[in-house]
């Protein structure tokens, strides 16, 4: 794998119009979503509040069907899922999908495994939903499941190698990786789920071991970026990457 620090080119874009901790977002047709979030004084109470962030600048979209924070979102074959996470009864047990081409909103099932701080990716018409935990760090999960977007079904895959919950997936070149966590201390294992051949195969580990930390794949090449490298608040400017071609 490659650690890179330090800059490159960026441009600054407006900032979210409300703040949020622990939103779900998504990249689809060159438009970046935002969905959920924390709010309030203390960012404890999840938000229904979407938006969406084009040319133009940020537009506020329908509000999700319920609120959520802590989950994760997929752009499959047009339409935006958001799976996992908490709502306003606790762990939540639906799954939202967001059309962009209407605008509206649908609920389906969640994950056979409600959970939160999960990694959630998206390829090949299954929404993959990796590891995550029911409450503390010491309640994470190696469950791993894939939402069929033709048929309407979950489908239980092998289980995660490591447990872990404040993780990140991405998926690219025939792979979801899941990457990161945290439990008493933050993980570096990085570990790829072979979507033809249904198995998981081990990853470099990340030189960086991090929790709450992004996960996206450009072509073959799956980046890691920032996250915290001590459980609970933290953050750094990290970010690495790893060839998934290099796999054979």
């Amino acid at each position: 794998n490659h650690e890179r620090r330090g800059s490159r080119s960026r441009q600054r874009l407006p900032d979210l119009p409300v703040a949020v901790n622990h939103p779900m977002a998504a990249g689809a047709d060159g438009t970046v979503y935002v969905f959920g979030g924390y709010v309030g004084p203390g960012l404890e109470a999840p938000t229904d509040r979407a938006f969406a962030l084009g040319h133009d600048g940020w537009r506020e979209l329908a509000p999700m069907p319920e609120p959520r924070a802590a989950g994760g979102a997929a752009a499959v074959d047009g339409r935006i899922y958001v799976a996992g996470g908490v709502g306003p009864q606790g762990l939540a047990g639906s799954m939202l999908v967001f059309d962009p081409g209407t605008g509206r909103w649908d609920t389906l099932d969640g994950p056979p495994t409600p959970r939160e701080h999960l990694g959630v990716a998206g390829t090949s018409g299954h929404v993959y939903v990796m590891g995550g935990r029911t409450g503390g760090i010491g309640t994470n999960l190696n469950a791993a499941e894939a939402f069929d977007v033709g048929d309407g079904r979950w489908i239980t895959l092998p289980v995660m190698p490591t447990p872990r919950g404040g993780i990140a997936a991405g998926a690219g070149g025939g792979y979801v990786v899941a990457a990161g966590g945290e439990a008493d201390t933050t993980f570096a294992e990085a570990e790829a789920f072979d979507v033809e051949a249904a198995r998981w195969v081990s990853l470099p580990a990340m030189s960086t071991p991090r929790h709450g930390l992004g996960v996206v794949a450009v072509g073959d090449v799956v980046y890691a970026i920032a996250g915290g490298e001590v459980p609970g608040l933290a953050v750094s400017n990290v970010v690495e990457a790893v060839d998934l071609g290099e796999l054979g």
